[in-house]
């Protein structure tokens, strides 16, 4: 049998709200891939939604645990990174990425609907964008996207000109592979825009209304897992948009409260199918 891949996943954990490694680890375990974890926090609800939720830093652990894997000669196919809190944070991936020199992926979350998320500082995009500089792929959405480029936020629909001209210009500020989200061109689709050695490649699916919390990191550790297991980013790109539109459309046909995330469980049997088969 052929050896199992391993991805770091370095995000925070939310106890209650399916983000961050809530989502990574089954994802990526779900796809046949080992999911090794580096924590960043420790949450007891992720913070869109909730009030009142508590939070532990776990900053001063990071670089012990990784000074750990290095005794055991820790090999690993992927970094994927989430939710970093802080400019330390930043540079403590720098180190992991010089340490561990494999494949990076990172998802910059810091930012939605054209504002930071709160307890960001106005000069943390500065220091994403920095070690976006050292990904071989990143996921911004929309908001990040032009946080980065230093640019003011436009809401959507949004035309092919403007995504493809906004790609354009943060390729040669990240000089990375970058897949977009939040991409859409009308009422009845959403999804993302891989951008892969000069060549742009659109995914979309069905949209639904509402906001539904974690999709970006269940898209992102669906695009990680493909990529790993050998995928071209634009098949990791339709991969992941179709996960994640499937379990969008589960939640909204189910009326959940949208807080607690998308209904992404139910697909995880056939996950390893839709990557092996694409």
């Amino acid at each position: 049998m052929q050896q199992q891949k391993n991805i770091l996943a370095v995000h925070d954990i939310s106890c209650i709200g399916r983000c961050s490694l809530t989502v990574a680890l089954p994802v990526i375990s779900a796809a046949g891939i080992i999911a090794s974890v580096l924590p960043t926090a420790v949450l007891s609800t992720h913070t869109g939604g909730f009030k009142d939720y508590t939070y532990r830093d776990l900053t001063e652990d990071m670089l012990p645990i990784a000074d750990h894997w290095q005794t055991l000669n820790t090999r690993f196919d992927a970094i994927y990174t989430g939710y970093l809190g802080s400019h330390q944070q930043l540079k403590i991936v720098e180190a992991l990425i010089s340490r561990f020199s494999t494949l990076v992926i990172i998802d910059p979350v810091m930012a939605d609907f054209g504002k930071l998320y709160s307890g960001f500082a106005a000069d943390f995009p500065k220091g994403m964008l920095k070690l976006c500089q050292k990904a071989d792929v990143i996921t911004p959405n929309i908001t990040e996207a032009l946080l980065m480029l230093g640019e003011p936020y436009k809401k959507g629909p949004y035309t092919r000109k403007y995504i493809c001209e906004m790609l354009e210009a943060l390729v040669k500020l990240v000089k990375s592979n970058i897949v977009l989200t939040g991409v859409h061109f009308g009422a009845e689709e959403y999804g993302a825009a891989a951008y892969n050695n000069g060549q742009i490649h659109f995914a979309l699916g069905k949209y639904f209304p509402g906001q539904y919390h974690g999709t970006g990191d269940l898209f992102s550790s669906v695009l990680s897992s493909a990529l790993v297991k050998g995928n071209s980013l634009n098949q990791a790109t339709d991969a992941a948009v179709k996960f994640t539109s499937d379990s969008i459309e589960r939640t909204y046909q189910a009326g959940t409260d949208l807080k607690y995330g998308v209904n992404f469980e139910m697909g995880l049997c056939g996950l390893r199918g839709l990557l092996e088969g694409l």
